[in-house]
């Protein structure tokens, strides 16, 4: 419909221009598109109206429609009249129906004072009110059934007749707007107003004129049924989201037009809708009968002209707290509490039921009334009431509990059964064997809330020779387990053991049984050198003492103590340490790699063995190996990588500082080595001591030398003894811009490094690089000079060297 379409679209252009932005904007067409499906499928107006909104539909496109649905309006024609009366107009281009000529006129005064829906997202919740604008309900009517036998027939329906029998025919006629159809050999049939069940007989009349269907002879049968059912116009008036003119199918109930107007507004009623027909009051609608009870109108068809009134509603009020469904509800009048609360879902579980707080504007200020249970039948509410149901009170009436060396502890109940902490006890299965029964507290509440504790005498009252005593509710027994009294602490254990640790101290453990619950001694544990250490314990003591620990020192054999204190017996917090043999040593590698007989992984014979030893295992070098450039890997300790950081950190103000945190020493460090001279003279201070880990590499003769850092042309030339530091430079195209000439150094393959004047010829050997440094103040500078070299020798080893080599 003309109105409902632009009512949508103005609508949707004032809500974008009070509180939505505005998104790519949809065409014309769009637009027609969108509100034809979306009628279709059965939307609400009000759900139509925001989703344009939110789509970019603007104030400009909307008048624009308007004006081009108000000219194609205007230029319609009466079409052809059928007997003297007048056909209403459809639109099946857009499945659109038509209303009067008047119906745009009154657009644009709808259009000028139009609904705030934002307003409608503030709105307060009320029970129901949300039924009708919920896409998943939509009432609408199921064409899939059976023709109703009590519908009533009007201009629109189609009716289908039936025959067969000795005579075949079906007959399929509109009823016309006078009410008529028009039967072959018959004529104008009027079924205007009758139901389907009085239009059959009726039909079966007027045909059998025509065809046998009467009688024992009857020769046909006849059956009149429904086809295409009829469009009807229903107004929407009153508090409804969007009033006007709506056409629905003439199965359509109450229900359904309440959805297609968009349910009722923040204003109206959901316990009294009128409906309206030829001027009278034919049902008034309780839309809570239908929520809460199941009740339904749905026997109440809509008809042409019905007119559906909402009125305002006349009481709302709140009910909040321990309630099932806390809310606004619409009460009708002579409603009382009792209905709110079935209307709510009654109390929640922690609920205080007994009385409410209800506050009520009497006109001038606020008035306070404390309702009891039993006016809740009686007592009536008014507009703007709002009701609070308190919660029950965080405390309990009949709880006692137990608690310490019992077999149930727990919460128990204060009655006929447990009134006497004996009964209480009894009913915990009884004490543990480890009950400290001389002394069980138990802890009172007196009334000022303050609490109080009373020493009692279990075992006494369990046996009868004391009286027992009576339990108040919320009292708390305590009785407490001697290992609670007392400290029983642990025995610690150290050293080659499986599983050292700690281990909960027990009445006469021996050393024996303390290294065995640890798992035994390991190989490497020396049995003659077991010691103890015994904390000084003196609780009477009134002096200060000397004596920091005791000690004792035991000798073991196939785990039984055979030297030391006899009979020892461990107390809590002995730490027992069990020794490491001297005599105990595990194999010890080093690896020889490179030009070598035998390369490979050798065992250290004793701690005095030399590189030589081991290159003679390894079965000497061989004839193409390059022994100067011979190098040694040792594993990085802890004490050497500390010695190395520090040595970087004095170096740290100098010209070409280095930042430690950037630097990655690794595992391993090479240390410079002469492997020639050791070979040469074994034993001698050239021939080093080996460390468990060493790693030997004896590399192939190299006749190059490398020249990197500050040169123009960094690459590797070879070797010529006749050749001077200075030459080889040159050969890398002399020296850069920023060039530290005469701070040059020079890394031998072996690791060593060297001051490199540069007219010295001896000092150049093969294999080695001639580092030029720069004279940039850069902290990473020597870092990166260092990363440009290729040699095996470490960095870690050569900082020391090199730092003073280039800061002179």
């Amino acid at each position: 419909m003309i109105k409902r379409f632009l009512t949508v679209l103005f609508s949707a252009a004032i809500l974008w221009t009070f509180a939505l932005p505005a998104n790519a904007q949809m065409s014309d067409d769009a637009v027609v598109a969108y509100v034809k499906n979306g009628m279709a499928s059965g939307k609400s107006q009000n759900e139509m109206i925001k989703e344009l909104a939110a789509r970019g539909v603007t104030r400009a496109q909307a008048e624009r429609l308007k004006e081009r649905f108000e000219n194609e309006q205007s230029g319609r024609t009466e079409a052809a009249r059928t007997v003297g009366t007048q056909e209403r107009e459809r639109r099946t281009n857009d499945g659109l129906a038509e209303v009067e000529a008047g119906s745009l006129d009154m657009v644009a005064t709808e259009i000028a004072n139009p609904e705030d829906l934002s307003t409608s997202a503030a709105a307060r919740l009320v029970f129901g009110r949300n039924i009708f604008t919920n896409r998943n309900l939509t009432f609408a009517p199921s064409m899939n059934i059976p023709t109703p036998e009590n519908y009533k027939l009007g201009p629109g329906d189609e009716v289908i007749i039936d025959i067969w029998g000795t005579n075949q025919a079906t007959i399929r006629q509109t009823i016309s707007p006078e009410g008529t159809i028009n039967v072959q050999d018959i004529g104008l049939v009027n079924l205007n107003g009758m139901t389907v069940k009085e239009a059959d007989a009726y039909m079966r009349r007027m045909l059998g004129r025509i065809y046998s269907v009467y009688g024992d002879d009857a020769a046909s049968e006849i059956k009149l049924t429904l086809g295409n059912i009829r469009t009807i116009q229903v107004n929407m008036m009153g508090e409804v989201a969007v009033p006007g003119t709506y056409y629905v199918s003439s199965f359509s109930n109450i229900y359904h037009a309440l959805h297609r107007a968009g349910g009722v507004s923040n204003l109206g009623s959901l316990r009294e809708i009128h409906l309206m027909r030829k001027g009278k009051k034919i049902s008034t609608i309780d839309i809570y009968e239908f929520i809460l009870k199941g009740k339904s109108f749905e026997d109440i068809t809509l008809e042409e002209g019905d007119i559906i009134i909402v009125p305002t509603y006349k009481t709302l009020v709140d009910i909040s707290g321990n309630i099932k469904r806390p809310m606004f509800y619409e009460l009708k009048e002579n409603e009382t509490i009792a209905d709110l609360l079935e209307y709510a879902g009654g109390f929640s579980g922690d609920a205080f039921k007994d009385n409410l707080r209800l506050i009520r504007q009497n006109g001038r200020e606020y008035k306070v009334f404390t309702i009891n249970k039993p006016d809740y039948s009686s007592f009536t509410l008014m507009d703007g009431d709002a009701l609070t149901i308190g919660a029950m009170l965080d405390r309990f009436e009949n709880r006692i509990e137990i608690k310490g060396a019992v077999y149930r502890p727990g919460v128990y109940e204060l009655g006929n059964e447990i009134s006497t902490v004996r009964q209480l006890v009894e009913k915990a299965e009884g004490i543990k064997g480890d009950a400290f029964t001389n002394r069980a507290l138990l802890q009172r509440e007196k009334e000022d809330l303050t609490l109080e504790t009373q020493a009692l005498d279990i075992a006494g009252i369990l046996n009868g020779t004391l009286p027992d005593v009576p339990l108040c509710k919320n009292d708390i027994l305590y009785i407490a387990s001697i290992h609670d009294l007392k400290d029983l602490g642990y025995i610690s254990v150290s050293g080659p053991v499986a599983n050292p640790g700690r281990f909960i101290y027990a009445e006469n453990t021996t050393l024996e049984d303390i290294i065995m619950q640890a798992g035994g001694l390991l190989e490497s544990a020396s049995s003659v050198r077991v010691d103890v250490s015994r904390r000084v314990k003196n609780p009477t003591s009134l002096e200060e003492t000397d004596t920091l620990s005791y000690n004792y020192t035991f000798s073991l054999k196939d785990g039984f103590v055979i030297d030391g204190e006899p009979n020892f017996i461990l107390q809590p917090y002995d730490q027992v340490y069990v020794r490491r043999s001297p005599g105990y040593q595990e194999q010890s590698h080093v690896s020889v790699s490179g030009r070598v007989l035998f390369a490979g992984n050798y065992a250290l014979s004793n701690v005095n063995e030399r590189i030589s030893d081991v290159i003679n295992k390894a079965g000497g070098v061989m004839k193409n190996a390059f022994v100067k450039g011979a190098r040694l890997s040792r594993i990085i300790s802890q004490e050497d990588r500390m010695r190395m950081r520090a040595t970087l950190q004095m170096m740290d103000n100098a010209k070409d500082s280095i930042d430690v945190s950037e630097l990655d020493f690794g595992n391993r460090y090479y240390i410079g080595i002469n492997l020639e001279e050791a070979l040469a003279n074994p034993g001698s201070d050239a021939d080093i001591v080996l460390q468990p880990g060493d790693e030997i590499y004896v590399p192939e003769y190299q006749n190059t030398v490398k020249i990197s850092g500050s040169v123009l042309y960094p690459n590797s030339v070879t070797y010529r003894s006749d050749m001077r530091v200075k030459d080889y430079i040159e050969m890398a195209g002399g020296y850069g811009f920023e060039a530290k000439k005469k701070r040059a150094f020079i890394v031998y393959m072996n690791g060593t490094v060297a001051k490199a004047k540069k007219n010295s010829k001896k000092i150049v050997e093969p294999g080695c690089e001639i580092i030029i440094p720069q004279k940039r103040k850069n902290p990473s500078n020597l870092q990166d000079i260092l990363a440009i070299s290729t040699t095996s020798a470490s960095l870690a080893t050569m900082i020391a060297t090199v730092g003073n080599i280039i800061t002179k």
